[in-house]
């Protein structure tokens, strides 16, 4: 499996008993954001936007440990910024394993070889190591050269320490398909555990607003991607989102299903959105309008969102609304669909991307506050 069995079986439980208890919302992964800043200046995020003196604040790991105990989800995402920077991550991941949480400490990997010694291997801990494509299209992703090597010596050597290693890529507009494929053979290769990939989202702090992908080009994009796929391709989602992904399924958005915990308290309702913050996480899921969110909502904001934190929890759900969803995902797991698809071969075969970006020069680390990396989309 793409995770390990008690992982599996703690999520299906906690979820079980929100169904017994009635729950119709309840959290399955805390987003928990212990700081905004990063060692890169990505132009598809925009987290380092934020003023001087927001950017040198920190979550305390009691503050941490008080909101993973509020949201009381099995799995807690730790995002940014990026979590190295913070000096007390050691500290804060081992509270969480303490506590039997499931953590993905995403990183970009530039300082994960030389901090490694920190952590202690566990099966409660990921290192979600963020490596957007092949070498160039990552390199250029991030806007550094070199970013690429240093963030596989990254994998390469948590791997070898006996870690849990898994891998986030998002793709943007102008992604060739083949190159990703490519990918999934370098990761796994490599050793990863598994693999998440998701689309990119409109964030509206983000430099570069021009990039992100439309639902049209998202299913296109991915049915090239993930149909006929490889046997030794392991992938940290459920298969329903992949195939939401694919246009194969229709998900709503379930908002509340990864809520958002930063310095600055409890996101409403996503982290993607600038819509407030709610000082409890009862006031966030009993306060919030969740109607107004969510493509049918006619939120124009949502209309082309396919990101993966919104979505996925669907899936989840899905599988534990009724027999037919179960037995559907059960399927799934138990005989894994390599996704035959014709189409999708010539498609591949074919692709050409729809647009053309300029090609821009990579900037060094000196420059990476830098907002230049211009690109066009389209959907």
């Amino acid at each position: 499996m793409a995770v390990p069995v008690s992982q599996a079986w703690t999520v299906a439980s906690y979820v079980l008993k929100q169904k017994i208890k009635g729950r119709k919302r309840y959290p399955l992964v805390l987003m928990l954001e212990p700081l905004f800043r990063c060692n890169l200046a990505c132009a598809g995020c925009g987290k380092i936007q934020y003023p001087a003196h927001i950017l040198k604040q920190d979550l305390t790991p009691e503050e941490c440990f008080r909101a993973v105990e509020e949201c009381g989800a099995p799995m807690v995402s730790i995002p940014g910024g990026e979590p190295l920077l913070h000096p007390k991550m050691p500290e804060i991941v081992a509270g969480l394993v303490e506590r039997k949480k499931y953590v993905y400490m995403c990183t970009n990997a530039l300082l994960l070889k030389e901090k490694l010694h920190l952590f202690k291997p566990s099966k409660y801990l990921s290192f979600s190591v963020h490596v957007d494509g092949q070498r160039e299209h990552h390199d250029f992703s991030v806007c550094r050269e070199g970013g690429y090597d240093i963030a596989m010596e990254g994998v390469h050597a948590a791997v070898a320490a006996g870690f849990r290693v898994t891998t986030n890529t998002t793709l943007f507009d102008g992604a060739d398909p083949n190159s990703v494929r490519a990918h999934f053979d370098e990761l796994m290769e490599a050793g990863v555990e598994s693999m998440m990939v998701s689309p990119g989202y409109t964030y509206d702090k983000a430099p570069d607003q021009n990039h992100f992908l439309g639902k049209a080009r998202s299913r296109k994009l991915f049915r090239a991607i993930l149909s006929n796929r490889k046997k030794s391709w392991q992938f940290n989602t459920h298969p329903l989102f992949s195939e939401f992904l694919m246009g194969k399924q229709n998900f709503e958005c379930t908002p509340w299903g990864m809520p958002t915990f930063s310095i600055f308290g409890w996101q409403k309702p996503c982290y993607l959105l600038q819509d407030g913050y709610a000082d409890t996480f009862e006031d966030l899921m009993e306060a919030t309008n969740w109607e107004n969110y969510g493509a049918k909502s006619g939120n124009p904001q949502c209309a082309n969102c396919m990101v993966h934190s919104g979505h996925e929890a669907s899936a989840v759900d899905y599988n534990f609304s009724s027999l037919k969803g179960f037995l559907v995902t059960a399927k799934k797991y138990m005989f894994p669909s390599l996704y035959p698809d014709a189409g999708a071969q010539k498609l591949l075969n074919e692709w050409k991307p729809e647009h053309t970006s300029p090609l821009v020069q990579i900037q060094s680390p000196s420059t990476t506050s830098d907002k230049s990396l211009q690109t066009v989309s389209g959907d």
